[in-house]
């Protein structure tokens, strides 16, 4: 047979430059300027409920909609910034240009707050879902690309960074929780949103103080090419059968690091794209749309594996999305008074979520990793798949807490002749609703951070910010799924009576639709539990080399008949 093919270019290895900089001292001003972002997001998020009821006079339904649509778009934003990080920019240059785009839309939020101006409020949000788009699926993955893979110890670290980070995110979501909605619950809305500006804006200039202990990686190029040229290649190659040779570029860099994907048998036909074939083997280069390596094949199985983890974890957002949005209304009715002065703003009780995370993590850091490795032998105590799973399954009891506590909230409604009168406060506590926000805050310290850790370590090194945005994403599209199902309830319960989601809450059967959503959560888990077993962790392989290797030399250790 003809000598096999050869290319200048090595993108079937990924190169990891060795570098001093990095570790814990760079990610600590990094998780300064994810808690800024958060900060901001989490101050307009948590009472933006209210503002568009009781300022802008929008209807329950409708704000439950526009609250929904703005946080998926925000939501799916990441996508396209991701794209950008790692096709043209890197991850550090568009962490500061979204985070100064981000800045513009908090404070044209806070002008737009001085005269209620509707217009310029949807302009600031949308302005800051553009800006966040950039940030979010860069900024974690940036500060985990801070510590090394090389060794147990840095792995380790890296899974412990994983559960400090997202303490860090929460501690910025929940700080703002409980003070800018006291804000503006006496009517001050422009020095709420004013707040989130300033917050921001120190937190940027905190990141910029620690610029020369990052180690930054360039733009790998565009994922979507390599992931293209894999489907063409086995399209092209269909009728190949698996008797002709297996290809692998070789690298060219002196003393480096690599990480190579080893051969998986899962997704079969896209081994075509990695078979030389008799045009191939007298070409004398290679033509990457007809020939791709085992890493590049190995990359797109990957991403197909994750796709359906990804959707089995749809309903779990959706569960999330509530407490946003009708925990929040159910908030609102009830009674919130604490002594004879003080009023509880309805969006504080979210804080709860972030409290119950930043307990729960470090008791499962500290607790719970060091005790079930001793009986799993797991370096992190269960694999990251079976804490998906706990933090699926505890949604389901949130949605079923949810429901029992809305049928008592409306069995007082009713004792007392208010179902006519939703704006009258039912004499019901507000802390019947702390259990339901107890279990999403402790399903959240599993699943969320369960989904990125499995994002981030899965993904090709490569698409880790498109890793990060798929994971945001998610929450995206459980905002959307949520405003779907509320249509699909609300047009067939209309048909066969009053729908369950009118503009009066005491009439608006929220456990009936509470109940769907634990049933919908239930069969999610159940294609989820399946999905899991059959799951395939990526395999890798370190190539280190001390010297370059000649072509003729590489290419008979690395291919065969």
């Amino acid at each position: 047979m003809a000598d096999s093919p050869t290319s200048s270019k090595t993108n079937s290895l990924i190169h990891r430059p060795t570098t001093t900089r990095g570790g814990w001292h760079a990610a600590i001003f990094i998780i300064f300027v994810e808690f800024g972002e958060r900060f901001a997001y989490q101050g307009m998020a948590s009472n933006l409920l209210i503002y568009l009821t009781h300022v802008m006079n929008v209807s329950d339904t409708k704000a439950v909609k526009d609250v929904n649509t703005w946080v998926g778009v925000s939501a799916l934003f990441p996508l396209l910034g991701a794209f950008i990080a790692d096709s043209y920019l890197g991850r550090f240059k568009t962490i500061l240009i979204s985070s100064l785009i981000y800045l513009l839309g908090t404070i044209l939020l806070s002008i737009s707050a001085i005269n209620h101006h509707k217009m310029m409020f949807f302009l600031a949000i949308y302005v800051a879902s553009i800006g966040d788009g950039g940030h979010k699926p860069c900024v974690q993955t940036f500060a985990a690309d801070q510590f090394d893979e090389d060794t147990m110890e840095e792995r380790e670290k890296k899974s412990s960074f994983f559960n400090w980070w997202y303490m860090g995110v929460v501690a910025g979501s929940t700080i703002p929780v409980f003070l800018i909605p006291y804000l503006q619950q006496n009517g001050w809305w422009a020095m709420g949103f004013g707040l989130l500006a300033g917050v921001l804006g120190i937190a940027l200039a905190v990141f910029l103080l620690g610029i020369k202990r990052y180690r930054k990686e360039g733009p790998y190029g565009s994922p979507f090419t390599r992931l293209a040229q894999v489907f063409v290649a086995a399209t092209r190659k269909w009728r190949v059968n698996d008797t002709e040779m297996n290809h692998q570029e070789p690298p060219h860099i002196h003393s480096q690091k690599f990480i190579s994907l080893l051969h998986t048998h899962e997704y079969r036909f896209l081994d075509k794209a990695m078979m030389i074939d008799e045009v191939d083997a007298t070409s004398k280069t290679i033509d990457p749309w007809r020939l791709c390596s085992v890493t590049q094949v190995e990359e797109v199985k990957l991403i197909l594996r994750l796709i359906p983890i990804w959707l089995s974890c749809i309903i779990f957002t959706v569960v999330q999305a509530q407490g946003h949005t009708y925990f929040v209304k159910q908030a609102d009715t009830l009674d919130r008074s604490i002594g004879a002065n003080f009023l509880v703003p309805p969006a504080v009780i979210q804080g709860l979520v972030g409290i119950i995370i930043l307990i729960a993590v470090p008791i499962y850091d500290k607790v719970f990793m060091p005790l079930a490795r001793k009986f799993t032998g797991h370096p992190t105590g269960i694999t990251v798949l079976q804490r998906i799973g706990i933090g699926q399954f505890l949604s389901i009891l949130t949605m079923v807490v949810a429901a029992l506590v809305e049928a008592k909230r409306v069995g007082v409604a009713i004792d007392h002749d208010l179902l006519d009168n939703p704006k009258v406060m039912v004499p019901m506590r507000i802390w019947w609703l702390l259990p339901q926000y107890i279990i999403t805050g402790v399903s959240d310290a599993f699943a969320i951070v369960g989904l990125q850790e499995l994002l981030y370590d899965q993904m090709p090194e490569g698409m880790r910010s498109m890793g990060a945005a798929l994971y945001i994403s998610i929450i995206g599209v459980g905002n959307f799924a949520s405003i779907a199902i509320i249509d699909i309830v609300v047009g067939i319960t209309l048909r066969v009576g009053k729908p369950w989601l009118g503009n009066n809450i005491n009439k608006a059967h929220l456990d009936y639709f509470y109940w769907v959503l634990a049933l919908l959560s239930a069969l999610s888990f159940c294609a989820y539990l399946w999905l899991a077993k059959i799951y395939e962790y990526k395999k890798v392989d370190v190539v280190e080399t001390n010297n370059q290797l000649s072509l003729s030399e590489y290419n008979h250790n690395n291919y065969r008949v």
